[in-house]
């Protein structure tokens, strides 16, 4: 049974300049009423009238907490991108804690998640096995697996957990990079040779800096030791962010966008051994990364189409 109570587990909160979206992510974490709360936040850039209006406004929604509460903020006066904003207030966050539940500002978590996390952050949190605990799941089928979560390789980041020993694999530069991508280790990992030159190119693509996110390295930084992931067997986060105003989500029409939530039940059902589900993480390749790799050739097509 859930138990709509507080937690303890301190709360993560990475905003930026959508007050709107920011407002309703906060209501739910008013709901668990966490006894940390540490907001990451990124300045404004110059070249976008309003913007500095619209940070401010943002902010000015942590100032309601009105619960007893440890409040921590990491406030950046300059705009340091995604990739330097996001992984440093992170490893800022992991300098103060050695555990916590993460939101950014447009993933409406369900209120069963906090428990959820709190509940797996504990179990695991001596298990060097175990990198994260994810909050979304995008898959559309309901028996997709045995219990209330799985083991898998990838990771989902719209609404995680982890812990300060897991965090200290992160290399936002993923030095190992160039002596593993010749080496087979991506075939080792997703078992499938189609997924192998998407993998490849996107983790390129990120070496070389053309990609402005922290999060692939987050990915990486995972499979590079090994590392297993744990994702709920409902989903728990619905991304409401997609649109002009997103970083990485532009398109409204997106099929991961809005998602339905789904109550976790309690107590948890736990996999009796911590081994990666192949069976999972096949359909995710089938299907997740699938229709990722035929996002990029209908952007490529458009590329073209513009040009000519």
């Amino acid at each position: 049974m859930y138990k709509n109570t507080k937690i303890t587990t301190p709360v993560v909160l990475i905003i930026f300049n959508r007050p709107e979206l920011t407002k309703r992510i906060f209501q739910e974490i008013r709901n668990v009423k966490p006894t940390a709360l540490y907001v990451i936040a990124d300045g404004p850039r110059k070249t976008r009238p309003g913007e500095n209006e619209r940070c401010i406004l943002t902010r000015n929604i942590i100032e309601t907490v009105d619960w007893e509460c440890k409040v921590y903020k990491n406030y950046s006066d300059v705009n340091l991108g995604c990739k330097k904003r996001i992984s440093s207030g992170i490893s800022w966050v992991f300098e103060n804690t050695e555990e916590a539940i993460i939101l950014e500002d447009d993933c409406l978590p369900h209120l069963t998640f906090f428990q959820y996390c709190e509940e797996l952050l504990q179990k695991y949190r001596e298990d060097e096995r175990v990198m994260m605990i994810s909050g979304n799941n995008f898959f559309r089928r309901s028996n997709i697996a045995e219990y209330s979560y799985y083991f898998t390789s990838f990771n989902h980041i719209w609404g995680w957990a982890t812990w300060r020993r897991a965090w200290q694999h992160y290399d936002l530069e993923m030095k190992k990079w160039p002596k593993l991508k010749n080496s087979g280790f991506l075939l080792e990992i997703v078992k499938d040779p189609k997924s192998v030159h998407y993998w490849n190119t996107i983790l390129q693509e990120v070496y070389d800096g053309k990609i402005n996110t922290w999060a692939y390295q987050w990915l990486f930084a995972g499979w590079v030791n090994n590392k297993l992931n744990i994702i709920p067997s409902k989903n728990l986060i619905s991304n409401i962010g997609f649109g002009v105003d997103s970083t990485h989500t532009a398109e409204k029409d997106h099929p991961f966008s809005n998602l339905p939530l789904v109550e976790m039940e309690f107590p948890l059902s736990h996999p009796p051994e911590v081994i990666r589900n192949m069976k999972t993480d096949l359909y995710e390749t089938k299907t997740v990364h699938r229709f990722g790799m035929r996002e990029k050739f209908v952007r490529f097509v458009k590329k073209l189409l513009r040009i000519y």
